[in-house]
């Protein structure tokens, strides 16, 4: 069985369907393939407790506002995915859930083909809005943990509740790791934090939301050419949470809610952890980038003239309590320590191994200016820095599909 159409959509998430909605509204025939549920990675790749860590008014698509009764405010993913589906149920978008492609290769007949387990679909365009955290990023070394442990990633683990009982190590500090850890502690859970270089940043400065601070500088508007260090683009998002109204978070606040902070995660022998002693370098790099964006905000209203609150203390860097810190232990025994889980909070990559087509770069990254790949007819979409910083969250995800539909549109004639 073999279908027909110019442009398959794949992924039913923010960056899909704001590429549908456009294709639509363009009248380009098109369908969106979504191997589970509309949203499906905000679906099942979140824990129970998760909020959004983006205020509201920055997650609507082009077309729809998101909760325009509560702007400010950090909603849960129920209420995401809800929205999600209405605005596919408004807009009569084409998709299609439930539909995995098991290959992405070129058609004899010109064009692509898409397999699925059931059919063939044969388009002119591809667009690739399946986004970068299909499969978790976990170490190799997770391989030497003795096998008496269980083990999740932040992507599967979903409540307190569901873990044996016994104390939890969590490995990373950036947003995931942070927040799992607060939610593992009000719980009354004992746990282990081995930390990692991540920024971090107030959630309120000066009287604002440090969204709103970001909007008015332009923080989000600059593109990928203007940076002048281009690693910036992997870095860890900076530590901060949505949940409970938005707040702050950082490294020295778990330890006062009671976390173990440890080092940086080096090696794993068995049962034992193998840990940097770079704790404090740890807290002092976070505290730097939030003095960092502090700085800066104070900058932009001195330029500007503008009437704000007067500095405040940071919540984020309350007084680390003692003997709550242990950055200069080496080791950590995990039965000693009454350790059952092991939850690794170590980012995610995107998963390609279905696209069969010459699209990557040296480190497995699709080649692309703006969405826009060296490949005919191939587009991407829904990722970091695709054009500029504000690109891997909602907030940017229907501009750069606007820039995408517009050269599709010039690719098929149409414009």
């Amino acid at each position: 069985m073999s279908e027909a159409t110019e442009v398959v959509v794949v992924g039913a998430g923010q960056a899909g369907l704001a590429v549908s909605y456009l294709l639509t509204r363009a009248d380009i025939h098109h369908q969106v393939l979504e191997r589970g549920r509309i949203g499906e990675s905000w679906r099942s790749q979140r824990w129970d407790s998760f909020s959004l860590n983006t205020p509201n008014w920055t997650n609507g698509l082009v077309g729809m506002e998101f909760a325009p009764d509560d702007p400010d405010g950090f909603s849960k993913t129920g209420r995401l995915t809800k929205y999600f589906e209405e605005y596919v149920r408004t807009f009569h978008l084409p998709v299609r859930p439930g539909t995995r492609i098991v290959s992405l290769e070129t058609s004899p007949a010109g064009g692509y083909a898409l397999k699925t387990p059931s059919t063939s679909i044969e388009a002119a365009v591809v667009v690739l809005a399946t986004g970068a955290m299909s499969r978790p990023r976990i170490p190799a070394l997770a391989q030497r943990l003795a096998g008496d442990f269980t083990v999740l990633s932040s992507g599967t683990y979903r409540n307190p509740g569901a873990l044996p009982d016994g104390a939890v190590v969590v490995v990373g500090s950036g947003q995931s790791g942070c927040q799992i850890t607060e939610d593992l502690l009000r719980a009354g859970r004992t746990v282990f934090l081995c930390a990692s270089r991540v920024g971090r940043v107030p959630r309120v400065y000066r009287g604002r939301e440090i969204f709103k601070w970001w909007r008015d500088m332009k923080f989000f508007e600059v593109g990928v050419e203007e940076l002048e260090d281009p690693s910036v683009q992997f870095a860890a998002q900076p530590q901060v949470s949505g949940t409970d109204g938005g707040h702050t978070v950082s490294l020295q606040s778990l330890a006062r809610d009671g976390a173990t902070l440890l080092g940086r995660l080096r090696n794993i022998d068995g049962h034992v952890l193998e840990l940097e002693r770079n704790l404090q370098e740890c807290i002092d790099f976070a505290d730097a980038k939030a003095r960092d964006f502090k700085t800066a905000i104070d900058e932009f209203i001195a330029k500007q003239g503008i009437t704000a609150d007067p500095p405040s203390p940071d919540p984020g860097e309350p007084e680390l309590p003692d003997p709550g810190v242990s950055g200069e232990i080496g080791r950590l025994d995990l039965r000693e320590a009454g350790v059952s889980a092991v939850i690794w909070c170590t980012g995610y990559d995107a998963d390609w191994s279905w696209v069969k087509l010459d699209l990557f770069d040296d480190r497995g990254r699709p080649r692309h200016r703006a969405g826009i790949t060296d490949v005919p007819g191939i587009y991407v979409v829904g990722f970091p820095w695709l054009s500029k910083r504000k690109s891997g969250i909602l907030y940017g995800v229907s501009e750069d599909a606007e820039h995408i539909v517009e050269h599709i549109g010039r690719y098929l004639g149409r414009r």
